[in-house]
């Protein structure tokens, strides 16, 4: 499928060249990437049954602006509704690559349920509308992912890449250990995809993968795990240089590193905990997540991991 969109792409953007015969190589790329952001995502939607085309738009409508919202609970009104798309998207191969990286949020959306539960309501006021949700304090959130992810076996997809890419984390200078954020972000699957863009095993958005030096076009060398990773391990090493704490630097590494200053210098804090309650609540579960994945598979947490 993905070498198919390549040729075509090509052939579009070679349509054109050939009508105006004055657009250098770099009009031409971003004329095919143009089609491309306007066009294929809807093309692979499309490969599903019209029945389902609706639903799982909106499916994903609902689950970007609940994982950007600011409440972590809210994203377990999305566990049912994710639990029948998942197969949808499983079924064909145009839609395989968004059923890998639903099937690692799926887990976040198990967790807030979780959490819904322990939570006690907030009281209602007569005559009043009913106050905000909640969000629990970030030692409980660690406390229920290091319990969910204690006795999870490593993944089989895991083990053709942790040793071919530790090495490069640590020509990197970065702890060899955070090859695991693959895990969470993508359980080791090459081809995932989300529906905001990130794409590969560390889930690297398009403008990342081109500052640190990877194309995404013709052929996108983020769903390549070698080129993937050494992005990631630098991306995450300026991270930690700007920060200095792990924590932040994988809180900031998932929401933007602009989210996470401006919160840190809104709310005079120096932690993620001083901040944890007012990240996106995507990020509210993925530092945590990271964190017991982490301690599952080397036995450390985040603030025991050295700079390099």
């Amino acid at each position: 499928m993905k070498k198919l969109c390549a040729v075509f792409l090509l052939a579009s953007a070679l349509t054109v060249f050939s009508q105006t015969n004055t657009l250098t190589v770099d009009d031409l790329m971003q004329s095919a990437q143009q089609w491309a952001n306007e066009n294929l995502d809807d093309s692979v939607v499309r490969a599903l049954q019209n029945a389902d085309q609706d639903k799982v738009r909106q499916f994903f409508d609902s689950l970007q602006k609940d994982m950007q919202g600011d409440y972590v609970i809210d994203l377990a009104q999305l566990r049912d509704t994710a639990q029948t798309i998942l197969p949808l998207l499983e079924n064909y191969e145009e839609t395989a690559p968004y059923a890998a990286w639903l099937k690692t949020r799926m887990d976040y959306l198990d967790t807030a349920n979780e959490l819904r539960l322990r939570i006690a309501p907030p009281k209602l006021v007569p005559g009043q509308p009913p106050p905000p949700p909640v969000n629990p304090p970030p030692q409980e959130i660690r406390e229920i992912w290091v319990k969910k992810i204690s006795t999870r076996p490593m993944p089989d997809e895991a083990k053709p890449y942790v040793s071919r890419l530790k090495p490069i984390f640590s020509a990197q200078k970065v702890p060899s250990q955070l090859v695991w954020i693959a895990e969470v972000e993508s359980s080791f699957d090459p081809e995932a995809r989300s529906p905001a863009g990130a794409a590969g095993l560390f889930q690297l958005m398009p403008e990342t993968a081109k500052n640190y030096g990877l194309r995404t076009w013709p052929f996108d060398q983020r769903l390549e795990p070698e080129p993937s990773a050494r992005a990631a391990a630098a991306y995450l090493g300026k991270l930690h240089d700007k920060f200095k704490d792990w924590r932040l630097a994988i809180a900031a590494y998932n929401a933007g590193e602009g989210t996470v200053q401006t919160l840190l210098k809104k709310h005079k804090a120096t932690t993620y905990d001083g901040i944890a309650d007012y990240l996106p609540a995507e990020t509210q579960m993925y530092v945590p997540k990271v964190e017991a994945t982490l301690m599952k598979r080397e036995g450390m947490t985040l603030a025991e991991l050295p700079r390099s």
